[in-house]
C-alpha cells in the first residue's frame, strides 16, 4: 500500500492516525502540492491529498498484468478501511478497552453527525478566518466568530468527559483535532487566552501524545520519474 500525503494537511493527518491505529503500514510519499507527482493525478485526478493505493503489485505470473489499485481519495474512508477492516491486535496507544471502544465509535451516529459538522460547517470558516486576507468581505473577527459556534460546541461536550464521547479518544475525536489544531494555530495568542479551557486542555493532549508525534514524523519528499527530472533541470 502507498498513501499520498501532505504532513501539514488536517485531511491527510486525520488519514495517518487511521493508518498508524491500525495494523496497516504502506509507504508514505510526501508529497507538495505545488507540484504534484503524475503517478498521483494518473490515479486520482482530483490531485488532493490523503490518497491510499492498495494492491499496486504487478502479478508474477505467466500473463505479467498488472492488478488494478484500489484507490481511497477521502481520509474518512481510509481511517473505516484501516481500523475496520485491519485493526491493530495489540495497539501501543490505546489499551484493550479503549482500543475496542474505538473500533466500536466508527458506526457512531452521533460521532459521525459531529465529524460532518466538523468537515462542512466550522472548515468553512476555519479556512476563511485563516486566508481572512483572500475573502475581504468580512474581518477575521467575523470569521473567528463564526467557527467558534463550533469550537463552543466542542467545550460543551467536554465538559462531561475528557474526550468527545468518552474518557478515552475516539472515532470522532482522532477525525476532528488536526482541524481544531490548525484553528488554534492561526491566532496562537487569542486562543491561548479564549474562553475555551476544555478544548485547549482537549488539543494539549493529542497533540502531546505519543501517537501524534509519529504520525507528525517527516518524511523526505517524493519525486516521481517526471517531477525528479524537472527539479534537477531547475538547480543551478
Amino acid at each position: 500500500m502507498i498513501l499520498y500525503s501532505f504532513r501539514r494537511c488536517p485531511y491527510a493527518m486525520r488519514a495517518r492516525l487511521g493508518l498508524h491505529l491500525s495494523s496497516l503500514n504502506p509507504q508514505i510519499r510526501e508529497i507538495i502540492l505545488k507540484n504534484k507527482p503524475t503517478q498521483l493525478l494518473d490515479i486520482s485526478p482530483k490531485g488532493t491529498v490523503p490518497v491510499l493505493v492498495v494492491n499496486t503489485q504487478q502479478d508474477t505470473g505467466g500473463a505479467g498484468v498488472d492488478h488494478h489499485p484500489f484507490v481511497l481519495e477521502e481520509s474518512l474512508d481510509i481511517v473505516h478501511f484501516s481500523l475496520g477492516n485491519y485493526p491493530a491486535t495489540n495497539s501501543e496507544y490505546l489499551c484493550k478497552d479503549e482500543y475496542d471502544l474505538l473500533i466500536h465509535s466508527l458506526n457512531d451516529a452521533n460521532a459521525k453527525a459531529l465529524i460532518e459538522k466538523n468537515d462542512n460547517e466550522f472548515k468553512t470558516w476555519l479556512d476563511k478566518y485563516k486566508y481572512a486576507d483572500r475573502h475581504l468581505e468580512y474581518s477575521e473577527e467575523y470569521y473567528r466568530e463564526n467557527a467558534c459556534k463550533f469550537i463552543a460546541l466542542l467545550e460543551q461536550r467536554l465538559s462531561d468527559s475528557t474526550h468527545l464521547f468518552a474518557d478515552s479518544p475516539t472515532y470522532a475525536d482522532f477525525a476532528i483535532f488536526p482541524f481544531v489544531r490548525q484553528f488554534a494555530h492561526v491566532n496562537k495568542n487569542w486562543f491561548e487566552q479564549s474562553q475555551y479551557s476544555k478544548v485547549r486542555q482537549w488539543l494539549k493532549l493529542h497533540i502531546e501524545s505519543n501517537l501524534f508525534q509519529v504520525v507528525m514524523r517527516k518524511y523526505p519528499l517524493w519525486l516521481d520519474d517526471i517531477n525528479q527530472q524537472m527539479s534537477l533541470k531547475s538547480t543551478p
